[in-house]
């Protein structure tokens, strides 16, 4: 069988919507059936050690795998759904920028699908369904984690490194002391209270 012949099966997913502040983040990947990798599950159900783990695994063994995201200006502009789908569209491109050809099929976490040139699939909590998703949201995730961490050595006062800019107390705390930083979401509620508060 000819590497053109295969099936290429690509698993998206995303990480980041919820939060308050940074970008959201999006992960594809093509396994490779002869290179298995054991104990792929929802991101969310990994700890963080078993997720960087399963990264470098990923890395290492996956056919290959792309990664795209949506800017905070780019989710205030467009609306954080569609950042999503952007999001996913450019993790899919990068990952056939290095498979060398269009995946034949994108199985998307959730219930839409990004503007793709390939058949895609949209499958409700399919990270825990489709390993590839699975895959994908382990990259998603540690990618976004890793991105907050560098946010929280920049803007050290927000507590980035604990909540990941997801909207907890002392996260609704640090706003309401320091004002939003660039890589807040004015778009999302809380944000946009805060900073009125202080215009005003």
């Amino acid at each position: 069988m000819s590497e053109h012949s295969i099936i290429w099966i690509c698993g998206v997913d995303e990480a980041g919507r919820g939060p308050l502040a940074g970008a959201v983040v999006a992960g594809a990947v093509v396994l490779d059936p002869n290179n298995p990798i054991v104990g792929l599950k929802d991101s969310k159900k990994l700890s963080s050690a078993r997720r960087e783990y399963l990264y470098e695994q990923i890395l290492q063994k996956a056919k290959a795998w792309g990664v795209g995201e949506a800017s905070p200006l780019e989710i205030d502009e467009i609306n954080i759904l569609q950042a999503t789908m952007l999001a996913m569209k450019r993790a899919v491109e990068d990952l056939t920028s290095k498979l060398g050809v269009w995946p034949d099929k994108a199985l998307i976490d959730g219930n839409r699908c990004p503007e793709l040139p390939i058949a895609a699939e949209a499958i409700i909590k399919g990270d825990a369904k489709e390993p590839a998703i699975s895959a994908a949201s382990i990259i998603a995730k540690v990618t976004r984690d890793r991105q907050m961490q560098i946010l929280h050595e920049r803007y050290p006062q927000y507590g980035f490194a604990q909540h990941m800019g997801y909207p907890t107390e002392a996260h609704f705390a640090a706003l309401k002391q320091y004002g939003a930083c660039t890589e807040h979401r004015r778009s999302f509620s809380p944000v946009r209270k805060v900073v009125e508060s202080i215009d005003n």
